[in-house]
């Protein structure tokens, strides 16, 4: 019978020096941590490691070696289903603002050649004597 104490208490501390469960029971009291049996480690173990991060649209996950080393990256994306702080949802609002910005400008831009183009191609000139240039450059490099 002792022999049975003493597995379960190898056992036991095996399961509690794993990285996650280590984490785990390190949120917990002392007393709290001695009192979990082989079995209850056991399926703590299994609950940890079952944790659903879900489907992702995105889920790339590979390694680099670098000289000996080597890390691991991990690039996942989808639909955020988890409750945002206030300070990430500032940077959502931020980042969504400037990547509108940005795609606003471009848009404004592009229009305004295509505009600048036609007219010139229509062969429409509203200051005399006057060429950006843009048409000469696009005539040599795509109408040729």
């Amino acid at each position: 019978m002792g022999n049975l104490a003493a597995e379960n208490s190898a056992a036991r501390d095996r399961l509690k020096n794993e990285i996650g469960m280590r984490k785990l029971l390190e949120r917990m009291p002392e007393h709290v941590q001695d009192s979990f049996t082989e079995e209850q480690l056991s399926n703590l173990k299994i609950a940890i490691a079952a944790r659903t991060w879900g489907n992702h649209a995105i889920d790339i996950r590979s390694t680099l070696k670098f000289f000996r080393y080597r890390y691991y990256y991990v690039f996942v994306a989808g639909r955020n289903r988890r409750e945002l702080s206030s300070r990430e949802r500032r940077l959502g609002l931020m980042i969504q603002a400037v990547a509108l910005s940005i795609f606003l400008i471009f848009s404004t831009l592009l229009g305004v050649l295509v505009l600048y183009l036609i007219k010139s191609a229509m062969g429409i000139d509203i200051f005399p004597n006057f060429s950006f240039g843009v048409w000469g450059w696009f005539k040599g490099t795509f109408l040729q």
